[in-house]
């Protein structure tokens, strides 16, 4: 399991429901890894999709206790209602191809549990309201590769990614 987040340089991802930044590199970068693979939220961010709907050509799972079934028949995703079913839920997939895409709590619930964290920074301060873990600070999460600087938007961006040295199984 991976996660896959942008962070600004005090690694803020968000505020008001919605992303510090929107770069169209990192968007690709985004689809490039999650396209045809299965991916699990929080229900901010289902919300925060244009009109509350699934990612497309992905399986998405959403973590909802108070969710409803018939929203989740209707729009098209796998609504779990705790972390066991979520678990459940996961392991009916590879592993490999699962992606966490937010929003904070669901990433800070599920980062002992995967292997890698693809990470795009943002050169720049978001004034962010919402943080995630700053992995640089973390003894068992270490950076192994560090794209060249990329022009987004104004933005100056670096694709990273970071792997996790003792993964918790889920």
């Amino acid at each position: 399991m991976k996660i896959i987040v942008a962070v600004d340089s005090n690694w803020g991802i968000g505020k008001n429901n919605d992303l510090l930044f929107h770069l169209k590199a990192d968007m690709q970068h985004f689809v490039a890894h999650t396209k045809g693979k299965t991916v699990i939220m929080g229900s901010n961010t289902l919300r925060s999709f244009p009109n509350g709907m699934p990612l497309k050509g992905r399986i998405n799972i959403v973590l909802n206790p108070d969710g409803a079934e018939a929203d989740a028949k209707e729009k098209g995703y796998v609504l779990v209602k705790s972390l066991d079913e979520l678990s459940e839920a996961a392991r009916r997939h590879d592993m490999s191809e699962i992606y966490v895409i937010g929003g904070a709590m669901m990433y800070h619930t599920m980062l002992p549990y995967c292997e890698e964290a693809i990470i795009t920074k943002v050169d720049a301060d978001g004034e962010a309201s919402v943080f995630f873990d700053n992995l640089d600070e973390m003894n068992n999460w270490e950076c192994s590769y560090i794209s060249e600087p990329v022009l987004d938007n104004g933005y100056t961006i670096r694709f990273c990614t970071y792997k996790n040295k003792a993964p918790l199984s889920f």
